[in-house]
């Protein structure tokens, strides 16, 4: 007798669970201002990601072309597959030190986990995560990137 009670009280329970999912969906799917599907690629001009989203690793620049980048290669040492290579040289400063700039910072999207250890791990917070998130591309060597543009230098009060 006991058995055939338990019986219908999980009969019961499963209905009620299902009922309390249904009114959820229903919620969602008869309240217009609630809604979260995106509609891609229709609203390809449009699509914009959240802040937290994990796009691509970019060096930004300001409107002179200096970044803060000082080629400590930090990121290089923390990035756990090898996707990161800071390529840096040792010139002579306007003070007679020697100074490290950065020839090339490259990066390799194929390799990417997106794990976010060499943002994270940058002392000067010259290295943040883009939006770009379209990649399909039929040549791999197009995923590898050079993050300082041509002509740029490192910010003066970081130097």
């Amino acid at each position: 007798m006991k058995e055939f009670f338990k019986y219908f009280a999980d009969i019961f329970t499963g209905v009620r669970s299902l009922l309390i999912g249904m009114s959820v969906t229903g919620k969602y799917f008869f309240s217009p201002g609630q809604i979260v599907t995106q509609q891609y690629p229709e609203n390809r001009k449009t699509l914009k990601m959240y802040d937290r989203f994990k796009g691509e690793v970019i060096m930004p620049h300001d409107e002179n072309n200096h970044h803060r980048c000082t080629g400590c290669a930090i990121c290089e040492l923390n990035c756990p597959n090898g996707s990161i290579e800071v390529i840096s040289a040792r010139i002579d400063g306007p003070d007679g030190k020697k100074v490290r700039i950065i020839d090339q910072h490259i990066y390799h999207l194929g390799m990417c986990t997106f794990c976010s250890l060499c943002v994270k791990t940058c002392p000067e917070n010259a290295l943040a995560f883009g939006q770009e998130f379209e990649h399909a591309v039929f040549d791999r060597t197009v995923l590898t990137k050079i993050l300082n543009q041509p002509g740029s230098s490192i910010l003066k009060e970081i130097a």
